[in-house]
């Protein structure tokens, strides 16, 4: 089975809450919500990886030092299994916009539960909420 490397970030405003987006039609688990990030390209580490995605995505800017290593995913869909480095970030210059069709929200730690989320992404939840 093949390992997917996907690099992703707690963006955590001042008032604590963690932006989640939501999947656009189109895209595998569409409708779900996840923590901005992508795939770590060849030659890419997980923490430059997330500084790209965050400029094509959401652009927005945020630097290596601001990127905090939080925990990980690891988890096995049908035909890969994913790791997934989560970061947490509060400082990035620019406000966050969806740049690729997908809705973005606002979440106050305590209510991430109440959005449906890719599996891998779940067990994530406990550890934020409790390190906020």
């Amino acid at each position: 089975m093949k390992t997917l490397l996907v690099s992703a970030v707690a963006l955590i405003d001042t008032e604590g809450r963690v932006l989640l987006a939501q999947r656009p039609e189109g895209k595998s688990m569409a409708g779900l919500w996840e923590f901005p990030g992508g795939k770590v390209e060849p030659g890419e580490t997980p923490e430059l990886a997330l500084i790209r995605e965050l400029k094509e995505e959401l652009g927005i800017d945020t630097w290596l030092s601001c990127l905090a290593p939080l925990t990980f995913a690891s988890h096995s869909y049908e035909s890969f299994h994913l790791l997934m480095p989560l970061f947490a970030c509060r400082r990035w210059d620019g406000i966050p916009v969806p740049r690729e069709g997908q809705t973005l929200a606002w979440v106050r730690p305590q209510h991430l539960r109440d959005y449906p989320m890719p599996p891998a992404d779940i067990p994530l939840i406990a550890i934020l909420r409790d390190w906020l």
